[in-house]
């Protein structure tokens, strides 16, 4: 048992070691990368893995199709989340397709210098996003790329424990009730519009992001994609479930950012999109 045991240890401390061997810049040029190879419709650019496996909206396809055919180009805005510990290279990006904007959100898994997952999700419009707001997302906001102090960061545990407070918020109806710790000025954007925080005049309340009437979302579905301990930024990937839309009976599939440190989530900001009912992540 014990041999098992050394076995098995030594096994995770190997993968662990690959994911890290990839550092923060590392990371940051995979996501450049990827993105000039989407610019120029060739994904034999990258270093790919051999088994690369690639899914769009919850759909798996052959890396090089979907959003991959039909992209011109980039449009000022980039919000990357880098995970040195999980080798994790995440992105919020707004790209020109067609001639119209696009939201897009995508996960690069990286091990051994290549990459070996594509996750990504594509919202058009605003009937596929329930909301879209593109003319507001012009570049990365100044709170989610603030840098905390070595006294401000909160350690990876808590960091994840605090953001999966909102999720449990949700399924409460109630941030008050999941004891959510948001800072005084907390604000969250989905799909560029202004939802929750100081100067939110969407609906009454929505002021006060952790006091505003919220549905309640029982059946709600949260798990980490990645954390970036240095930026303080826990990237959830979510389907909200039943009773999630404005309208239908689909449901919102999201990928939602949180800033967090000193205790608080201080800034939150999502891309999603409607999709069926019981539409199942993929990963």
């Amino acid at each position: 048992m014990k041999k098992i045991f050394i076995v098995i240890a030594a096994l995770l401390m190997a993968q662990s070691a690959s994911a890290q061997n990839c550092d923060r810049e590392c990371l940051r040029g995979m996501l450049t990368r990827y993105l000039d190879a989407m610019q120029k419709h060739d994904p034999n650019q990258l270093p790919l893995a051999a088994n690369v496996r690639f899914t769009e909206d919850t759909r798996e396809l052959k890396l090089g199709e979907g959003l991959w055919q039909h992209i011109e180009s980039l449009s000022g805005f980039r919000q990357d989340i880098l995970d040195v510990r999980k080798g994790v290279a995440g992105v919020h990006v707004k790209v020109i397709e067609s001639g119209k904007p696009v939201l897009v959100a995508i996960r690069l898994q990286v091990a051994d210098n290549k990459i070996s997952e594509v996750e990504s999700t594509v919202v058009r419009s605003k009937e596929e996003g329930m909301i879209f707001n593109t003319d507001a997302i012009k570049e990365a906001s100044a709170a989610m790329n603030v840098i905390p102090t070595a006294a401000q960061r909160n350690t990876r545990e808590d960091m994840e424990r605090l953001a999966l407070l909102y999720p449990k918020g949700l399924s409460l109806g109630s941030f008050v009730k999941a004891d959510a710790q948001f800072a005084a000025n907390a604000y969250r954007f989905e799909n560029g519009q202004l939802m929750a925080g100081p100067e939110c005049t969407f609906f009454p309340g929505c002021d006060n992001i952790r006091e505003q009437k919220l549905p309640t979302l029982a059946n709600i579905q949260a798990k980490v994609a990645a954390v970036d301990e240095e930026q303080g930024i826990v990237w959830l990937r979510m389907n909200f479930g039943k009773g999630s839309l404005m309208r239908g009976e689909g449901e919102l599939s999201v990928w939602e950012m949180f800033k967090v440190y000193d205790g608080r989530i201080h800034a939150v900001e999502a891309f999603m999109e409607e999709v069926p009912a019981n539409t199942p992540f993929l990963w």
